[in-house]
């Protein structure tokens, strides 16, 4: 038996009604440390472009690196196989699971494709060909759009930032019922880890954001710095049901790794995750359904950009903006419908420079120095305490005080983005891989 370096790679492996790639990525790992292998690293959960429409929950994948027994490849992809059919929900007609494994070094290819998975959108096509150009021994299922995900998380190696996840699931047959996560106990695990962890509680609101609220096994997930910081949190977090198994990520979340291309408007597509720097062309206005939107301008070109309600306080940033204003916003370009152009959906905005805030106002009465009013068209201003009129006054310009400040603003917690920066963690990063794992980072 000789042990070589293998790559599985997940993902598409839940649906709507329950099951989760991450929560199927631990069965495998209990699966295969009963076996004679050895892991190279963590689970990598790796987060795909959040702008995709078709995405599932999160967008993320799932890769596995380890060493492997190569000549029971083929055993190993049935295996896979057997247990995504057992997994799935297969009557949902939008769950398109896939699984890969690479044998030794990642392609070049699969490696750009990773890359690219982060903010563009891939064609199953390119994942299709790259199966077949390198002989990767995969499985599909459905239309095969699972293979990017899957060939995307093995080609990010998390060499350049990272953080960490500890994921406690519960039995599939409770997953119909309440977690129970106890609030108190998620404020004294802050508490007492501090900057260890981010994103767990949002301070504004009090609100608890490692519990999720869908059908999936997930009961909780704590985000940190380290692996044994986040294994520590997870023994300060009560819930009403039970951790029937439990696992360590290595993830991309929280490193705004999406974000590394600065597009102008003439040449941004749909669904691009992207930086867009240029001025404001248009004073903030509230849409129905509380929604903020203005204009952006680079390069002569113009493009709407959108703050949705979902992101609460964030909007009054938003609408504090003036026209003149030099921005950068972090972004997802929605693609153009019956109802709106091409959009720029904000994940965040970092304001460069202030212009001032000119308004127009009535003028002053020079006798009473009250603020005149409108005589009429054409007929100038008259103040109605004292009866002064002025046919050939005019408006006077007034500079208002800025409400907003320059620097980065982002929407509360609980509406970020998966990848988002959080600002606990600018100027923070983890870079390289692991030397060693923590004695036990699986429950099983």
């Amino acid at each position: 038996m000789r042990l070589q370096e293998i790559h599985i790679g997940l993902d598409d492996i839940d649906s709507p009604k329950g099951g989760c790639t991450t929560h199927f990525a631990s069965l495998l790992v209990e699966q295969l440390s009963r076996q004679s292998i050895k892991w190279i690293d963590y689970p990598r959960l790796i987060r795909l472009n959040p702008g995709i429409p078709f995405r599932t929950r999160g967008n993320g994948a799932v890769a596995l690196q380890l060493l492997f027994d190569t000549s029971r490849i083929s055993d190993l992809i049935e295996q896979i196989e057997q247990m995504v059919h057992n997994y799935v929900d297969e009557t949902y007609p939008n769950t398109n699971p896939g699984a890969v494994i690479v044998t030794g070094e990642i392609p070049d290819s699969v490696q750009l494709l990773s890359q690219q998975a982060l903010w563009r959108m891939i064609p199953i096509e390119l994942a299709q060909r790259l199966v077949e150009r390198y002989d990767i021994v995969h499985y599909k299922g459905g239309n095969g759009r699972g293979l990017i995900g899957a060939l995307a998380s093995v080609g990010n190696a998390l060499e350049h930032d990272h953080t960490y996840e500890f994921i406690a699931y519960r039995s599939m047959d409770q997953s119909g019922f309440k977690r129970g996560v106890e609030p108190e106990s998620v404020l004294e695990m802050v508490e007492r880890m501090k900057d260890r962890v981010f994103s767990n509680i949002d301070p504004d609101e009090g609100r608890v954001l490692i519990e999720p609220h869908g059908p999936d096994p997930v009961i909780y997930g704590i985000r940190g710095e380290a692996a044994t910081d986040v294994i520590e949190a997870a023994g300060l977090v009560r819930s009403k049901q039970d951790v029937d198994r439990w696992m360590v990520f290595r993830s991309n979340q929280a490193t705004a790794e999406h974000l590394t291309h600065t597009m102008t408007i003439r040449d941004l597509r749909p669904y691009m995750a992207c930086l867009v720097h240029g001025r404001v062309e248009s004073r903030p206005r509230i849409m129905e359904g509380g929604h903020v939107f203005f204009e952006l301008g680079n390069d002569d070109e113009r493009i709407d950009c959108a703050a949705y309600e979902p992101t609460r306080g964030f909007r009054e940033i938003v609408r504090g903006l003036r026209v003149g204003d030099e921005i950068c916003v972090h972004a997802n370009v929605k693609p153009r419908s019956r109802t709106h152009g091409l959009t720029l959906n904000i994940e965040g905005l970092e304001i460069l420079n202030l212009g001032p805030d000119v308004l127009l106002v009535n003028p002053d009465c020079p006798h009473c120095l009250k603020r005149m009013k409108s005589a009429g068209s054409g007929k100038g201003f008259k103040c109605f305490r004292c009866g002064f009129k002025d046919r050939n006054a005019a408006k006077v310009e007034k500079r208002a005080e800025r409400t907003i400040k320059e620097g980065l603003h982002l929407p509360p917690l609980s509406a970020q983005r998966h990848l988002t920066r959080p600002l606990a963690r600018i100027n923070r990063s983890n870079s390289g891989r692991p030397e060693h794992l923590v004695s036990k980072w699986h429950s099983h």
